[in-house]
């Protein structure tokens, strides 16, 4: 009775100091340190494995002579790899069931031992955390808020004021613009005469811009905040049902306002003369419009300041333009047919920065409300005009004549080639020279020669029941070469020895049509003479067809190239106009993001302007976000500049931009110089406000940004030198622990030979049962409940064709490892596998090569465990804490599927579940939002910052699929559908504001997402259970436990 209370009390000690419950185990390590608890401690927790001697390279060689296993007894290392399921004894793997064992002996079975972690847990409590996303735009750093050198800045965004931002970057960004508007000033007296409420708002706006301008020219901030300018535009524009300003209206306002002012100064020369005006000089221009109406022929000259331009309908910016200057029937005709009715617009004065407006909505009749035009359409960076100008009116219209013409022409030709490609008089249609090719495949079709019922059907048994057989009769690992050569004896025997039962089933068995036992149709008949004729014929035939279908195909692709070529007579580009801005809106037709795109002509590239971030980009970045068709982004205005302007903006080029800038800083007027000081001085008084702030707190440690970007598929964070020298060894001895109790099992079973051959025969056994056991496994055909490779690492070794060397070398390190048991049999084994280790050299493994397929295999466990707990926590409604596991998940099986797609897990599963989550989750931080509870709005905006909006940014790319675009979009037109409701103050309002920007465009910052926490992966038999549980739960829908 004493010795049982001192042997429980030892085991309790284990258990607290291993964390190994499994008494049994613990109590058969005590037997084997003789009742010493510190060395059956230190046989628990040493490391088993040698370090392994580290090689370049190492040759892979075709057979297992001369590799690893070339270290084991002759008997096993001659034995070929396994090329064929049915060449493996399935007798051998019985001591350890697949997946579809029964429930009781799998349960059984499930008892595994999980070692405690090795060398870092202090470490990573120490760790610092990784930072959460910060909330764009308060960067607690003033330091941060400081412009650099010369870049450009940006503007805020005071509350749904995108649309200002983008407007103004355009406008300033015209050298000959910012002058006008720098340059602005007005006598005394006109000042002091004018009385009109318009005219003083006017001279008052064109004041603010001034000043805005001024900043935006020499600030030593990031950014400059508009709420001056933009007060006196919301009086105008404030409207509870328009609560985000049109790009296009707000455009015409502006120059309306500015061309007011402008005209104030004009006035004192000039009195009443618009042509003066340097606003109707920089931004108008006229066309003429001729045409016939009603059979009467009409001309009139008009103004126009940006160009309307339908977008429905249409490819390219040429085609809309096309489509805008000529309306109807324009033939000689026309005017004796009152029905006809037609006209023609040609440019007569292009003004220097052209503004095409692209209509991108249009009215819903039946709901009632308008629509956005997601369609897409090009445009080119230069643009030549001169097909459109009213001087080139002859050679267009001849032009044009002939355009019709080859239209025409091409539409007849298109139809006779559809007659050949889709022939039939039925609704199924084919090609027809891929019919009579068929039809040339059928008469060639050799009849098959019939055979006897009773032989088919006998042939047919055999085959059917004979395979089964080849597995069943191996019983020893040597069998397995001998078995490759032996099938016609089998298939012998077992026809001789089948029952007369077997035998009179194949003799009732129904007669056998020539057509059933024919591979292919075939004629059942036919002579030579018929076979030539017909083949002569059907071949001449096709030859002629396919003639034919060339000979319209080279005409059609040659009007093509005479459509495409149509304008480009060296005559019709002498006006070249290159694009100088695009504004972007991102949304639907009620609300939505504004950012612009502009050419710098100092920098010869593309900037992006999303409200206080300015950005490089480029050409490619320009034709995503703003041709239209992938996402609800798309150009809504263009504007280009005229030869002249862009000169003039290249002409100060030779200097840096800051240069430039201090230039014309110097040609302010004091006035707006002193403003500029006081700005950059109010800065530096802000610096030093908030310098004394920090200094008054607790410093505190921030991780670099090197450890924010560390590879996710880091297992613990930094590891010092002397810790990465032993990753091989740690990752391999890990998963050789982890697959203990299967290579135990396989120990168990080698009794016989090793009591009559010894400890190394006993090894070779077993190292041939273990591999035959898993290679049929790799074999077995995945269900959507099981996956084999969470059982042991050869089988995802096997299914991912890892070479041979390392699968060889991962199996004998299994073999070595000190935890497998401790009777005799198994640490002499044990010993026997660790002196062949230590043989291994470095000609025999790549060891890199080696790591790279351990830490493989280590993320694709960790993949695996983030994806049953993401799924197990979603169901149970914890859509917080499941989201960062699943986009862990779909982030670090990415990488492992850029190497085979048997490296990582279902990516669709992932990306179904995760969209699932994110959609819950923008359900739950919308309606905490519109709480207008203090602490609620706070949460949603927390959710929003640090979940939603960095993983739909990590969604967003290149690649991304329809049913993730579909749900960002879902997700995105909640929160634009909150502007202006009356029900939110203002003060949520301009939260809001300060929202979307990040939501509806995130490409300009860096994407950092809360770590989830460490998982160290179980045993195979506790994952794959898990596995099994949660996948059949989801198909299920019910929920299971989070462990």
């Amino acid at each position: 009775m004493r010795f049982r209370e001192d042997c429980q009390v030892l085991l309790n000690q284990m258990k607290e100091i291993t964390g190994i419950q499994d008494s049994a185990f613990l109590l058969a390590a005590l037997k084997a340190a003789d009742g010493d608890l510190m060395e059956a401690v230190t046989f628990l927790t040493e490391d088993p494995t040698p370090e392994p001697v580290q090689s370049p390279a190492a040759a892979e060689p075709s057979a297992w002579e001369g590799s690893v296993v070339g270290k084991l007894p002759q008997d096993v290392s001659t034995v070929p790899a396994p090329h064929n399921q049915d060449n493996l004894c399935t007798d051998t793997v019985r001591p350890l069931e697949s997946p579809k064992a029964p429930a009781a002996e799998r349960d059984a079975a499930e008892r595994s031992v999980e070692l405690p972690q090795d060398a870092h847990s202090a470490e990573n409590k120490n760790r610092s955390k990784r930072k959460r996303c910060e909330v764009w735009g308060e960067n607690p750093k003033q330091n941060d808020w400081r412009r650099a050198d010369d870049w450009p800045v940006g503007m805020k965004n005071i509350g749904n004021t995108c649309w200002f931002s983008a407007v103004i970057q355009s406008l300033f960004q015209l050298p000959e613009f910012r002058r006008l508007v720098l340059g602005y000033s007005l006598p005394q007296n006109v000042l002091e005469s004018c009385h009109s409420h318009t005219g003083k708002r006017n001279i008052a706006f064109m004041q603010e811009l001034q000043c805005l301008f001024a900043l935006m020219l020499g600030t030593w901030r990031k950014f400059v905040d508009p709420s001056a300018a933009l007060e006196l535009l919301r009086d105008v524009f404030r409207s509870a049902e328009q609560p985000q300003q049109d790009v296009s209206e707000f455009t015409h306002k502006l120059l309306d306002w500015l061309e007011d002012a402008f005209q104030l100064t004009v006035n004192v020369t000039s009195p009443g003369d618009k042509s003066e005006n340097p606003m109707v000089q920089l931004f108008y221009g006229t066309f003429l419009t001729e045409g016939v109406h009603e059979g009467n022929s009409f001309s009139k000259i008009e103004t126009f300041g940006q160009y309307p331009l339908q977008v429905n309908g249409y490819r390219n910016l040429n085609e809309c333009l096309e489509g805008a200057m000529v309306e109807g029937e324009m033939d000689e005709a026309a005017a004796s047919q009152s029905v006809k009715y037609g006209q023609e617009r040609w440019f007569t004065k292009l003004p220097p920065v052209l503004t095409f407006e692209l209509s991108r909505f249009e009215f819903n009749q039946s709901l009632g409300q308008p629509e956005k035009i997601h369609t897409k359409l090009e445009f080119p960076q230069t643009m030549y005009m001169d097909r459109y100008l009213y001087c080139n009116k002859d050679l267009i219209q001849m032009k044009r004549e002939e355009m019709k013409r080859l239209k025409e022409k091409m539409v007849t030709l298109q139809q006779k080639l559809e007659r050949y490609m889709e022939y039939g008089s039925g609704p199924a249609r084919f090609p027809l020279p891929d019919m009579l090719q068929y039809v040339l495949e059928f008469i060639a079709t050799k009849p098959t020669v019939a055979v006897s019922c009773a032989q088919s059907s006998q042939t047919t048994l055999l085959h059917s029941q004979a395979k089964p057989r080849v597995l069943d009769v191996l019983s020893q690992p040597n069998s397995i070469k001998e078995r490759t050569d032996t099938g016609t004896e089998d298939e012998a025997f077992f026809v001789a020895n089948s029952s007369p039962q077997q035998n009179s089933d194949m003799e009732l068995q129904p007669p056998v049509s020539p057509a059933e036992l024919s591979e292919h149709p075939a004629p059942h008949v036919v002579s030579e003479e018929e076979l030539n004729l017909v083949q002569t014929c059907l071949q001449r035939w096709r030859n002629e067809i396919e003639q034919d279908v060339q000979d319209l195909k080279e005409s059609i692709a040659g009007i093509n190239l005479c459509i495409e070529q149509m304008y480009c007579d060296p005559l019709l580009q002498q006006v070249p106009y290159h694009l100088h801005a695009v504004l972007v809106h991102e949304g639907q037709a009620n609300a939505g993001h504004y950012w612009a795109f502009i050419y710098d002509q100092t920098r010869k590239r593309w900037l992006k302007y999303n409200d206080i971030s300015v950005t490089e980009s480029s050409w490619d970045e320009l034709e995503r976000e703003s041709f239209g068709g992938l996402r609800n982004a798309s150009a809504y205005c263009l504007m280009y500049i005229s030869d002249q302007v862009s000169r003039v903006g290249a002409d100060g080029d030779e200097g840096p931009e800051a240069r430039q800038f201090q230039k014309e800083v110097e040609a302010l007027s004091p006035e707006l110089r002193h403003y500029i000081q006081e700005d950059n001085w109010r800065l530096e008084q802000e610096a030093e406000e908030w310098d004394e702030e920090q200094s008054c707190k607790i410093p505190q440690m921030e991780p670099s940004p090197t450890s924010e970007l560390q590879d996710l598929s880091s297992e613990s964070g930094p590891e010092q030198s002397s810790l990465c020298e032993q990753s091989v060894r740690s990752l391999s001895s890990e998963h050789a622990r982890i697959a203990k109790e299967q290579t135990a099992k396989a120990i168990a079973n080698t009794a016989d030979a090793y009591e009559k051959n010894g400890v190394e025969a006993a090894l070779c056994e077993a190292f041939h049962e273990e591999y035959s056991r898993l290679y049929l496994l790799s074999k077995e055909t995945p269900t959507p409940q099981n996956d084999a490779r969470l059982q042991h690492v050869l089988i995802y070794f096997l299914q991912n064709n890892a070479p041979q060397q390392v699968v060889e070398r991962t199996l004998l390190e299994q073999f070595a490892d000190k935890n497998l048991s401790y009777d005799e049999r198994s640490i002499s084994i044990m010993k026997v596998a660790r002196a062949k280790l230590s043989e291994i050299g470095p000609d025999d493994v790549d060891m890199e090569e080696y790591k790279r397929w351990h830490e493989d295999y280590s993320l694709f466990r960790k993949v695996s465990i983030y994806l049953l707990t993401g799924l197990e926590l979603y169901q149970n409604r914890k859509y917080q804490e499941s989201l960062t596991y699943l986009v862990y998940a779909y982030q670090s099986n990415t990488k492992l599927l850029l190497k085979g797609t048997n490296r990582g897990v279902s990516e669709s599963l992932i990306a179904l579940y995760r969209r699932k989550c994110l959609l819950k989750l923008n359900e739950v931080a919308a309606s905490l939002f519109v709480s207008c509870e203090e602490a609620h709005v706070s949460e949603g905006v927390s959710i929003l910052n640090e979940l939603i909006i960095p993983c739909m940014h990590l969604m967003n790319n290149f690649e991304i699929s329809k049913e993730d675009l579909d749900a960002i979009e879902i997700m995105r037109n909640r929160w634009c559908s909150y502007l202006g409701r009356e029900d939110m103050d203002a003060k949520l309002q301009m939260k809001l504001g300060e929202l979307l920007p990040r939501l509806l465009d995130g490409s300009t910052e860096v994407i950092v997402l809360k770590e989830p926490p460490k998982i160290r992966p179980n045993s195979p038999y506790d994952l794959c259970s898990r596995f099994a549980a949660v996948m059949e739960s989801i198909h299920g829908a019910s929920a299971v436990a989070v462990k």
